[in-house]
């Protein structure tokens, strides 16, 4: 029996990088960039307006107050995509709306409610002029060129994994598409005489697969493809057949059968069909747990992970050991979830020396973490993974965790915390 650290490290040792492919930008979504983001241009291109208001120098409403304004001689407008060919002197100022370029000379912007616009409109006074009732420093209200993004700049590193923001930084430079490391395929396949599908009625003696979905789930949220293989039964050929099925994928998870039941075949299938490079790891759930290379067709070599049948042993085997592989292969930098110290409100018993993963609530008081257990600890009690929002981590060196210990945790996600 391996540690954890072993187990993952061996993981990861055979998993690499796929290949890049190049689509357009709002399909890359959650995919790691190829290559690196080098801005061609400023942007913005041009100094523009960052408010509604007057374009003006700023040496012309210096001292300017409500009870002493600066009245400036209105020389015309500019809308946003304009480009004026009016000039700002002394003593005069441009309408201008947000986004438009500023015109030669001027220097400053006054937002409408620095006026007296709306006044003058109300009482029908002279238009070509405006009163200013504050007082700014030059560069107030303006976007300055290339204050955003400079040209020649690193704007999005290679391995950065994309989000919406990243989406609209590719917009603004203009990139139709981007090239991304491609998301692996992975194929999932249950295990178990006992197990039926969602649309088959339910018998004595029979459960539906959970995993299958859950695990699927898991792929999809951290980026991967999941390919569903079905349900192999607990026999050698047919077991045989179903892998062989899942051998053009990327990676792949099969569930149960790898515990030391009489019926627990995939161990022995494996052992025919590639290289096994351990079996149990010294963690709770998911003690039993396998991994190797399969040999595919024309010499090609895929990675299996043989994760526990039960479904929450499943589940966390996934996020310790399929999450970080899955994401190797997509080229992200970052391979865990955050992981963050809570105080413990519940006890945790270990008894046989195995890292333990408990399914925690996590709540923030007092500028402080806390995690209590989500109830019952049992590796078949899928709600326990359900109402989660992190896994506190019981090193296998500590015996017994009480209430008021520190303990680190792994933060599935940040909601209600």
């Amino acid at each position: 029996m391996i540690s954890v650290e072993e187990a993952l490290s061996k993981v990861l040792s055979f998993v690499h990088v796929l290949d890049h492919e190049e689509k357009p930008i709002l399909e890359c979504l959650g995919q790691a960039l190829a290559e690196d983001i080098r801005a061609p241009f400023d942007v913005p291109p041009l100094d523009n307006s960052a408010m509604d208001g007057y374009a003006v120098r700023a040496d012309s409403i210096a001292g300017a107050t409500h009870e002493s304004p600066k009245n400036l001689r209105v020389i015309g407008e500019v809308a946003a995509g304009q480009v004026s060919k009016l000039k700002v002197d002394p003593g005069t100022a441009v309408r201008i709306m947000t986004g438009a370029l500023l015109p030669e000379g001027a220097d400053t912007v006054v937002p409408f409610e620095d006026t007296d616009e709306l006044r003058r409109k109300a009482n029908l006074l002279y238009a070509g002029e405006i009163g200013i009732f504050a007082s700014l420093p030059a560069g107030s209200n303006v976007r300055r060129r290339g204050e955003d993004i400079a040209k020649g700049k690193v704007i999005i590193s290679q391995g950065t994994l994309l989000r919406p923001a990243h989406i609209g930084v590719l917009a603004s430079l203009g990139k139709k598409t981007a090239l991304v490391i491609r998301q692996p395929v992975v194929g999932i396949l249950a295990t178990g005489d006992e197990l039926i599908g969602p649309d088959s009625p339910l018998s004595p003696g029979k459960i539906y697969n959970s995993n299958s979905y859950s695990l699927a789930a898991q792929v999809m949220e951290c980026g991967g493809i999941p390919r569903l293989l079905g349900i192999a039964s607990d026999d050698v050929g047919q077991l045989s057949a179903a892998i062989s099925s899942g051998l053009e994928c990327d990676l792949l998870i099969t569930s149960g059968g790898v515990s030391v039941g009489d019926y627990d075949v995939v161990k022995q299938v494996l052992a025919a069909a590639g290289e096994v490079s351990f079996w149990t790891v010294r963690m709770k759930p998911g003690k039993p747990l396998a991994f190797g290379i399969l040999r595919g067709r024309n010499g090609r070599k895929v990675p299996h992970l043989g994760l526990p049948g039960n479904p929450v042993s499943s589940m966390i085997t996934f996020e310790v050991f399929a999450r970080p592989a899955i994401l190797k292969m997509m080229g992200a930098h970052e391979l865990e979830r955050p992981r963050i110290v809570a105080v413990m409100e519940d006890g945790v018993i270990n008894k046989d020396s195995r890292r333990i993963f408990a399914r925690v609530i996590l709540s923030r008081r007092d500028s402080k973490y806390f995690a209590r257990l989500t109830g019952p600890q049992g590796s078949g009690i899928l709600t326990s993974m359900a109402s989660a929002n992190g896994i506190a981590i019981v090193p296998e060196t500590v015996s017994e965790l009480k209430s008021g210990d520190r303990v680190e945790v792994m933060v599935l996600n940040w909601d209600n915390i």
